[in-house]
């Protein structure tokens, strides 16, 4: 039976390429299929959460607590087979002058991103592929990056196999809130050197990519 093939997106690090900006940039995609298993415990730890006089409206790593953390990670752990993750690392002091424009940067990222959770797909039995994105952190230039975005998805998939880029506030999606908190985990091991999140979502990790590890630094 042909199934519907789920990439949630997720973004750590600013746009901002000067020496007050963040050192890193990460992208880390979420790969699933339906049934969301995992959906209905998020759904219990949030109304739990709520009973016992916690305000919380959707699960945000960089904003939960760290007991509230720690749940999810517990659940995101539970259902670890469910998911596939992947994950570019930008060191943005070795990213070329020329990339450092906002569409041209976030939409290659994303591409070369994408290109390794496609390779591994089966598409004999990918029936449409879905890629969700928390609101594009560039509104202003949303368009552009849509465009750039699609034609290097029509370039990867077989031209059989039809898809869609969708961006939805990720309050509405436990997937993209899972994909915040593996990004999240995956940032803080790269940008504090704590990997304490990271071990819990290690299993389900299937490329972690350092794009300019032997790149040349253009500012300290």
């Amino acid at each position: 039976m042909s199934k519907f093939l789920y990439i949630f997106l997720d973004e750590g690090g600013n746009f901002d390429f000067s020496l007050t900006g963040t050192k890193y940039f990460t992208l880390t995609s979420v790969t699933k299929f339906r049934p969301f298993n995992i959906s209905p415990g998020l759904d219990n730890l949030k109304h739990q959460l709520l009973e016992g006089g916690l305000d919380i409206e959707y699960f945000h790593a960089t904003y939960d607590s760290w007991p509230t953390r720690n749940e999810v990670f517990n659940l995101i752990n539970r259902h670890i087979s469910d998911i596939q993750i992947d994950s570019l690392i930008v060191e943005k002091r070795k990213t070329g002058p020329s990339l450092q424009k906002e569409i041209e940067f976030y939409s290659r990222m994303l591409g070369y991103l994408l290109r390794y959770v496609i390779q591994r797909v089966d598409f004999s039995i990918i029936c449409e592929v879905i890629v969700i994105t928390d609101a594009i952190p560039i509104n202003r230039k949303r368009k552009a990056i849509e465009k750039a975005v699609k034609l290097q998805l029509r370039s990867m998939l077989p031209t059989t196999t039809p898809f869609r880029l969708m961006h939805h506030m990720s309050r509405s999606s436990y997937g993209l809130q899972i994909s915040d908190y593996c990004n999240w985990a995956i940032y803080r091991k790269w940008d504090r050197g704590d990997d304490s999140a990271y071990r819990r979502i290690e299993p389900a990790i299937k490329s972690e990519f350092d794009i300019f590890k032997t790149g040349t630094t253009y500012y300290y």
